[in-house]
């Protein structure tokens, strides 16, 4: 897994749904930091699928924080963030994470328009409690996530280049869900509070009715 980086990125994204005629935009998108998460192997998550619910996620990388609203759902989830995504095509209100399809969408609301790109491991979050690459954990004692009652475990993880990090990892012990992970090694922390367990719509995972999708290939290139 790697964390959400709001220096803001470029990638060339190309509308190829008109026949004859390429539409090509320049993308400034949410990206993702580029020290990885290193034990994370695969497009999928790496337990069982998180629980339905709802919460306000917030993240920090870079010395920036951001807050987003969250909804997840099995293999699915839908990022809200505050203000929108800007991009060259305007603002991007929504972002559906579709692990099934393998795919992320930007949603252009003004535009009724989605833009469709593959899934990189970008953009996977944490669900799991329990860690891959996990070595060692210890309990440090009671704590809150905003006024969310937690305890808080300090965790070692080797990922697989054979590399040790440690995380500060905060969970919910009576709903035994995650509710926060900072790295000790690296600027950044994603943490989840108001998380309230409940059954998440279908339609937040689907194209509105009405929009279209135009499928797209996606080429981050670093701003310089």
């Amino acid at each position: 897994m790697k964390w959400i980086d709001f220096s803001l990125l470029l990638s060339r994204t190309c509308d190829k749904t008109f026949a004859g005629f390429v539409v090509c935009a320049i993308f400034g998108t949410v990206a993702w930091s580029p020290l990885a998460w290193g034990f994370a192997g695969s497009s999928s998550f790496p337990h069982d699928d998180p629980p339905e619910f709802s919460a306000r996620l917030m993240w920090k990388t870079g010395g920036r924080i951001a807050k987003a609203q969250l909804f997840v759902k099995n293999d699915r989830y839908r990022i809200e963030p505050a203000g929108g995504v800007r991009t060259e095509l305007g603002f991007a209100s929504v972002l559906i994470i579709r692990l099934d399809k393998q795919k992320t969408w930007y949603v252009f609301s003004q535009r009724r328009m989605i833009v469709s790109v593959p899934l990189t491991l970008d953009f996977l979050l944490p669900f799991s409690i329990k860690l891959e690459g996990e070595t060692s954990r210890s309990v440090i004692g009671e704590s809150v996530v905003g006024d969310q009652p937690a305890l808080l475990y300090d965790v070692e993880v080797k990922d697989r280049f054979g590399q040790l990090e440690r995380y500060f990892e905060w969970v919910d012990p009576k709903r035994e869900i995650l509710l926060k992970l900072l790295s000790q090694d690296r600027d950044w922390f994603v943490e989840y509070h108001h998380v309230v367990l409940s059954s998440q719509p279908d339609y937040y995972f689907e194209a509105p009715l009405g929009y279209r999708i135009i499928e797209a290939q996606e080429a981050p290139i670093p701003r310089g």
